[in-house]
């Protein structure tokens, strides 16, 4: 796997782990294991390990994008809390002659790396490297489901560029190996009705910006039993994000860790991709600081996630019996993480919030109890 690996990887840049840095003792870059130039470090009890990928041209722009060099200035200089995690940073993806070498790169890089049992933070480039991400698992015919997040939903058929339509080709692909997508923080007036309608008949589910930051513990169910996360910064406003000229509105700095927090507590979770970030458009270095913050929740709720204990530890769970429209089922709260999970007719215990019981305790259904039983 290392020499694998290290013919697809670049070095980090000296400069960004040189001594000359002076970290201190306790921040991230004192402690994280790093690609330098001698190679690959040693990183089999690595927990996270992030990947820069500056790969763009599939958003029609011909210069590599510096986003992960960006982030990782922020990321080092932050704190390193949770001493139960270890983090390693592999340096960049070899850019490929074509946008397709440079998926087929990405692709082997987290297939290795997933079948390592790590968790991969690809930090980008454009948003249609989400391409590589869902095929490290249909390639092997695995079945998975995804949470993406992102102001619009990139299915426009008619565009020239990738990255505004690689939804399209992973949803509809066949063979198909998208069990379920949720899609997070859309902003209605950059999506077409009908193309809602589309995800609507396909059985995906799509949540407004509103609703998220409204009752964001409501989609900590959907983050929670997928694989892998691709996070699009348009979907953070540019007041917390100045980077994003997309849109003056979108999520709060803070609704944009919590996500990520939640990504890292799920043991689903494979691999995640922050995309979007051009750091030309950036403002003293706020959305790299936005999304270094975002890593550092994503390592806590890693932490955290821990500590859950697994659904068949009954002793750690309360139990919760309840019967609506003659349907009876089971309810569990982790005694741990106070999480929810709620049992369907095939006796599969599946991810869900407190709201989901209280409205079974109603003698209602609750919408996700509905959502899982008309899929295919």
């Amino acid at each position: 796997m290392y020499d694998t690996l290290s013919e697809l990887l670049l070095p980090i840049d000296k400069m960004m782990i040189s001594e000359d840095m002076g970290y201190r003792e306790g921040q991230i870059g004192y402690t994280i294991l790093a690609h330098e130039d001698e190679g690959l470090p040693d990183f089999e009890h690595a927990d996270i390990v992030l990947v820069g990928c500056t790969e763009q041209r599939g958003a029609g722009l011909l210069h590599d994008n510096t986003a992960a060099d960006a982030i990782r200035q922020e990321f080092y200089n932050l704190y390193y809390w949770h001493h139960d995690i270890q983090i390693a940073d592999l340096g960049n993806i070899r850019t490929g002659k074509t946008v397709a070498d440079t998926y087929a790169a990405l692709k082997m890089v987290l297939h290795e790396l997933n079948e390592s049992g790590k968790l991969v933070v690809v930090l980008g480039g454009s948003h249609d490297l989400t391409l590589a991400q869902y095929h490290c698992f249909a390639d092997d015919k695995q079945q998975i489901d995804a949470v993406g997040v992102d102001a619009v939903v990139d299915i426009h058929i008619e565009s020239p560029l990738k990255s505004e339509k690689f939804l399209l080709d992973i949803l509809t692909a066949e063979p198909n190996f998208m069990g379920h997508y949720s899609h997070l923080a859309f902003q209605s007036f950059f999506v077409h009705p009908r193309m809602l309608e589309t995800m609507d008949k396909l059985r995906f589910d799509c949540y407004r910006v509103g609703h998220v930051r409204e009752k964001i513990d409501e989609i900590e169910p959907s983050i929670r039993g997928s694989h892998i996360l691709s996070f699009d910064i348009t979907a953070i406003a540019n007041a917390y994000a100045p980077a994003n000229t997309f849109s003056p509105n979108g999520l709060t700095g803070e609704d944009a860790c919590v996500i990520m927090q939640y990504a890292g507590m799920s043991t689903h979770m494979r691999n995640i991709g922050i995309y979007g970030f051009r750091p030309e458009q950036d403002r003293d270095n706020l959305t790299a600081r936005q999304i270094s913050q975002m890593l550092w929740y994503l390592v806590d709720g890693r932490s955290r996630g821990l500590r859950e204990a697994h659904i068949t530890e009954r002793e750690s769970f309360n139990e919760f019996h309840t019967t609506f429209s003659d349907v009876a089922t089971t309810f569990l709260q982790s005694k741990r993480t106070g999480r929810w999970w709620m049992q369907m007719p095939n006796k599969k215990f599946i991810s869900c919030s407190y709201r989901d019981y209280q409205v079974a305790a109603q003698n209602e259904y609750p919408e996700r109890y509905l959502r899982y039983l008309e899929r295919p």
